[in-house]
């Protein structure tokens, strides 16, 4: 079935099955049957982000979006928002496998599985998919790392999913221990939920002899694309369509443009229609040979929204907000994300309220960042009356990736 024809396909079963689907296409004055091509889609409204967290506190919990009984869903996984994320069971077909199999990973394989398992869905998700191709999975989840070393070494592990910086930390402590990575069995890696630096692949590929992919995925959607050796930028999977469009109009750009990245799922349990990931990308012109007639993202450029990621977790605005509220010494704050080795750092600026200078709520506000975010603060900077301007972001990145 080609793509053409599947869209007009998902699109009538999303607006016939999903409610607030119906109300987009019709405040757009679209039905199903005026969608006869790619070009059609751009009649449909861009659902972005925000919107949907809107849409989930005005229908909840999904927001009109689900297209069968809630009931029968095995997960639901939270992302920041909130937004509360229905997944199906892992269906044979899913992009999911794809990179997998591009790895070599199944029967016989060994998997460390350093995603999280709890909330979010990177971990089962990973679990499922690795299971699906016949491999076996260590859920080790981040942390622990000299056991995770020893686990590695005792089982032979040969695979692992997670973030590229959290393998280079099982590496390093692999060396402090007197491992040779170069020769333990762990040659294949499906990374995520970060960036994969140039260096840290010379590392992997390099000097260790690993074959890595690096995936682009979102809590909403799933895994988007991932890399293969041949092309730049992710090789996107079957189970979306990808646009790239002007994040002002939703009208899309020329191939090899840069602009946010609108997906159209194929999913038939949380069919998203043109739903906008608030990520900054470029589609690539024509079909790349290596990417076998998949569509093909140059690269990712950064976030048209005000979300970013850290250490494998978006860290939104509204969740320092969430926390500042329940701190009421602190009048306003401000995180900023550095790159310390491989990890991510936070730092959190906080101005007091003039009536309670002097006071030390640095553990508190710490504790209620975590709360809210589930992400641990490694420092808080008390600035100046007036040195954290409002007008600028509350969650700076300024990482530099080598």
């Amino acid at each position: 079935m080609n793509i053409e024809q599947r869209l007009r396909e998902q699109i009538a079963y999303a607006y016939q099955h999903a409610p607030a689907v119906r109300k987009l296409l019709d405040g757009a004055g679209v039905q199903p049957q005026d969608i006869h091509s790619a070009a059609d889609l751009v009649n449909i409204p861009v659902t972005s982000k925000d919107r949907l967290i809107e849409m989930q506190r005005e229908d909840p919990p999904f927001g009109g979006l689900l297209a069968i009984d809630a009931d029968s869903l095995p997960h639901i996984f939270i992302s920041p928002g909130p937004i509360y994320d229905p997944q199906r069971y892992l269906a044979a077909s899913d992009g999911n496998l794809a990179a997998l199999h591009y790895l070599g990973i199944g029967k016989g394989d060994r998997v460390i599985n350093a995603f999280l398992y709890h909330l979010t869905p990177a971990g089962l998700l990973m679990d499922e998919a690795l299971r699906a191709v016949g491999a076996t999975v260590i859920p080790s989840g981040p942390g622990n790392t000299e056991l995770q070393v020893m686990l590695i070494d005792a089982l032979k592990v040969s695979g692992y999913v997670g973030t590229p910086s959290f393998l280079a930390t099982l590496f390093d402590m692999a060396l402090k221990f007197g491992f040779d990575p170069r020769t333990m069995a762990l040659k294949k890696a499906f990374l995520s939920a970060e960036p994969y630096p140039p260096s840290l692949r010379a590392r992997f590929e390099g000097e260790y002899g690993m074959k890595t992919t690096n995936a682009y995925g979102t809590a909403d959607l799933g895994f988007v694309g991932y890399s293969i050796d041949q092309i730049p930028g992710f090789c996107v999977v079957d189970d979306l369509f990808l646009e790239v469009v002007d994040p002002a109009t939703g009208a899309p750009v020329p191939a090899g443009e840069a602009g946010e990245v609108v997906a159209t799922s194929f999913n038939r349990v949380y069919p998203l229609v043109r739903f906008g990931t608030g990520d900054l990308g470029a589609l690539a012109p024509g079909d790349h040979p290596a990417a076998a007639g998949r569509q093909h993202l140059l690269g990712l450029l950064g976030r048209s929204g005000d979300a970013i990621k850290v250490r494998g977790m978006f860290l939104h605005p509204n969740q320092i907000g969430m926390a500042v509220a329940k701190v009421p010494q602190i009048k306003r704050a401000q995180a900023i994300i550095t790159l310390a080795g491989n990890r991510d750092q936070i730092t959190l600026r906080i101005e007091l309220a003039p009536e309670h200078a002097g006071a030390d709520v640095s553990e508190e506000i710490k504790q209620q960042v975590q709360n809210a975010a589930r992400l641990k603060v490694d420092a808080v900077e008390v600035v100046e009356a007036g040195a954290i301007d409002p007008a600028q972001r509350m969650v700076k990145d300024q990482r530099k990736w080598d």
